[in-house]
């Protein structure tokens, strides 16, 4: 087990949906600048390995993450919900609201962070109206899944994609070209689906620092 980053607050939390409650980890650095909620791909959870090492980057950068089961065990068994899209987003958009209630996180620029189906959930709440959410990134997701409101998200956006992954890489091609907001497409040289590969999650985790910390900053009230 990775040791604990010193000045950071952790917390195991709970956060409730209609008659679902789901866990979820919360770190919380001392004077954090952002924070950036996770949602974990097909099969996998908020213990999945590789997003709890880029959220352990995101900390070190000074900012907050929020890992969490965007399904109940249940759900998750039945294969329908892990591409039900919209109730992702939902459940994304409900992480979103519990974070903006907790003291430490209430005045924070709030990111996504994606992988897979994860990534179209992300892409698909950014574009809810009201989201405020102000920067996405994408790890070897399937933002073709949000195809029907790509067009209208307008946080700036990253795609990551690995080399040796063709079919994903060309769905990110074209998902790109639906997008209108601020975007980039990141190839990870000798990188598969899961980036594997030595080396590849951590060009993965530096990425979405920098683009985190290039456009997670808070709003400037107006004089």
């Amino acid at each position: 087990m990775s040791p604990v980053l010193e000045g950071i607050t952790h917390r195991q939390i709970l956060i409730t949906t209609g008659p679902v409650a789901l866990p979820g980890h919360l770190a919380t650095p001392a004077a954090a600048s952002g924070a950036v909620i996770f949602a974990h791909g097909s099969g996998s959870s908020r213990l999945s390995p590789r997003n709890v090492q880029v959220a352990r980057t995101l900390n070190e950068a000074g900012l907050a993450t929020l890992l969490f089961d965007l399904l109940a065990p249940v759900e998750a068994a039945d294969r329908g919900n892990v591409f039900d899209i919209g109730l992702l987003a939902a459940r994304l958009g409900a992480a979103t609201d519990w974070l903006r209630e907790q003291r430490e996180a209430r005045d924070l620029p709030v990111g996504y962070f994606g992988a897979s189906t994860g990534a179209a959930a992300a892409l698909w709440a950014a574009a809810q109206p009201g989201a405020r959410v102000v920067a996405i990134v994408s790890r070897g997701g399937r933002p073709d899944l949000a195809d029907p409101l790509l067009g209208t998200v307008t946080a700036p956006t990253l795609l990551i994609v690995g080399e040796d992954d063709p079919v994903v890489l060309d769905l990110n091609r074209r998902a790109q070209q639906a997008l209108r907001c601020v975007n980039q497409l990141a190839v990870v040289p000798g990188a598969t689906h899961l980036f594997e590969e030595p080396g590849t999650l951590e060009k993965v985790a530096g990425l979405a620092r920098e683009w985190f910390r290039r456009y997670l900053r808070p709003a400037v009230s107006a004089s």
